[in-house]
């Protein structure tokens, strides 16, 4: 089964958190804080795979999380961090924030590796929060919690040529005639439903990867047939093939059929028309194959035309030869919607002003909304007392307590951040 698009679910593993602890050893009295960190959580990594052909794994795995880090320990032991989760993608595939439509990262290459969900950094123990006034902190913090997210994954067909053409003009013949492929063949429209791969082999051992794509149709551009599930495979091929019934054996005219394609291949993205491209008249082992060429050169003078036969094997070697050398002297090819990142540029940081603390008032609680705020409350123990002040000290210096005020808020009210909810005191 092909699939050539997944969404999933993805979270990085909480980071461990740190304990509260001493030193007991004998002969050394008060001997301070000795809590260790947490370990950091695992990140969920995705590695492309070229023995992936497909997403079709994840249409049954959707769920995918990285194990949390250990908890610290005591004589400042640090928590083992969680281990990586390492889910395996096929050569091809691009991947975006769902809900956010932002773009991750394209995955191309054996061996790529994004991170799509980072775990959380390891909670720190008391050992970390003693000074020179407080000597004895009964405080440590929870792991921060990973990042989750919903992901979309897409693949786009990695070939060096691409068979484009309409249903049944003999596509899959024609692979299968010049690879160790084994496509679905069939008298009827849209046999192949999914991209299909095979390596041509030339006799000096040189090769090159030929996909038969799913059959175009008029209107394609704009999602009829199979419409952006064929297109979104063109985007990746380096050479065009024009698949051609020169024999016009479903009635059709091979001259309208190359206008169609092409139109339906410039609608959908401008810059394919810079392709390099080749056609293929095929069939022309059947009767009136060879009156119809000679019309189609009449008609399209400066292309490059092959006569072939997929069944018979005429023209075969050739053509594939000529192949080889245009993806030669191909560029490689890029997505119309996919960032390219340049490998020399260097990212700038700058200082910029803190984000504001936004509150609104929803059913009669104030709502304090604030993702390093939401974090701190997130790895805030509420049952050790010593972490309650500091945090009662953090929304202080942070202007929250004026906020609040400013917004109305009186001793009594009720205030929700994130999922904790507490009694403001004036």
């Amino acid at each position: 089964m092909f699939v050539d698009h997944a969404v999933i679910y993805v979270k990085g593993g909480n980071g461990g958190n740190g304990i509260v602890a001493w030193r007991r050893e004998k002969y050394v009295p008060r001997g301070g804080p000795a809590g260790g960190d947490g370990g950091h959580g695992g990140d969920v990594v995705l590695v492309v795979d070229e023995g992936l052909r497909t997403l079709v794994d994840f249409r049954y795995q959707r769920h995918f999380k990285a194990k949390a880090g250990e908890p610290g320990g005591s004589a400042n032991r640090h928590g083992a961090n969680g281990e990586d989760l390492v889910v395996k993608v096929p050569p091809g595939t691009t991947v975006r924030d769902r809900d956010t439509g932002e773009f991750l990262g394209d995955l191309v290459r054996p061996g790529d590796r994004l991170v799509v969900a980072r775990g959380g950094r390891g909670g720190r123990g008391n050992a970390h929060f003693a000074n020179s006034v407080r000597k004895a902190p009964e405080i440590a913090e929870k792991g921060e919690p990973g990042e989750e997210r919903v992901i979309e994954l897409e693949l786009r067909v990695l070939a060096d040529v691409g068979l484009v053409g309409y249903p049944s003009v003999g596509k899959s013949t024609l692979l299968r005639a010049v690879t160790r492929a084994e496509p679905k063949v069939g008298a009827y429209p849209f046999t192949t439903l999914h991209p299909e791969l095979g390596v041509v082999e030339l006799s000096d051992g040189r090769s090159f990867v030929m996909a038969d794509l799913p059959g175009l149709i008029e209107g394609a551009h704009a999602g009829r047939g199979l419409g952006h599930q064929f297109l979104r495979h063109v985007e990746r091929t380096r050479v065009l093939v024009h698949v051609i019934d020169m024999a016009a054996v479903d009635g059709r005219d091979p001259v309208e059929d190359y206008r169609v394609i092409e139109h339906e291949l410039e609608k959908y993205r401008a810059d394919l028309a810079d392709r390099p491209r080749v056609v293929a008249a095929n069939k022309m082992d059947l009767p009136n194959a060879i009156e119809n060429l000679e019309r189609f050169r009449a008609t399209y003078p400066d292309l490059e035309v092959f006569p072939i036969s997929g069944a018979t094997h005429q023209g075969l070697r050739p053509f594939a030869e000529r192949l080889y050398d245009l993806i030669q002297a191909a560029p490689e090819p890029v997505s119309a919607d996919v960032e390219v990142a340049d490998p020399t540029a260097r990212k700038v940081y700058r200082l910029s002003d803190e984000e504001p603390v936004k509150i609104r008032k929803e059913d009669g609680v104030f709502v304090v909304e604030h993702p390093e705020i939401e974090k701190i409350v997130q790895m805030t123990n509420f049952d050790q007392y010593d972490a309650v002040k500091r945090f009662q000290r953090i929304m202080k210096l942070r202007g929250v307590d004026d906020a609040l005020r400013a917004h109305g808020a009186k001793d009594g009210d009720v205030i929700r951040i994130g999922d904790v909810v507490f009694d403001f005191v004036d």
